[in-house]
């Protein structure tokens, strides 16, 4: 399980989101929201989601591989149009890697926990505490 905290005071609308092991990240709505720009947004940062764990997750199949890879870049655009919200990954494999090698890190890629969460079935049970 994956427990954050998000709190926002009176500062409009910067967001203090805290991780179990102490770790923070500012989110913020852009200027024209009425937000200060401080942070990513929301909808920024779920899309952050997706790009962070396909670069983990091809680097560290590509590691246990021992496949030659300098760099991964992984672009990731967040389209809301006709009621569908669609990401749009774009990964780009820096190093020395044939053809098989390219398609079985897109299978990984394909394959990302979050890559997974996204393309399945979610639920949002909320209640008021």
């Amino acid at each position: 399980m994956i427990a954050i905290k998000a709190s926002i005071g009176t500062e409009p609308y910067k967001i203090e989101i805290k991780s179990p092991t102490g770790n923070v990240v500012i989110a913020d709505e852009p200027l024209e929201k009425g937000g200060q720009d401080k942070g990513f947004s929301p909808k920024e940062l779920l899309a952050s989601s997706l790009g962070a764990c396909t670069c983990a997750t091809v680097r560290m199949y590509a590691e246990r591989k021992t496949w030659e890879i300098e760099k991964i870049n992984v672009n990731v655009e967040l389209v809301e149009e006709e009621g569908q919200t669609k990401f749009i990954r774009q990964i780009e494999l820096v190093g020395d890697l044939d053809d098989a090698q390219r398609t079985r890190l897109l299978n990984v890629a394909n394959a990302c926990p979050i890559h997974k969460i996204l393309t399945h079935t979610i639920v949002v049970d909320t209640v008021l505490i």
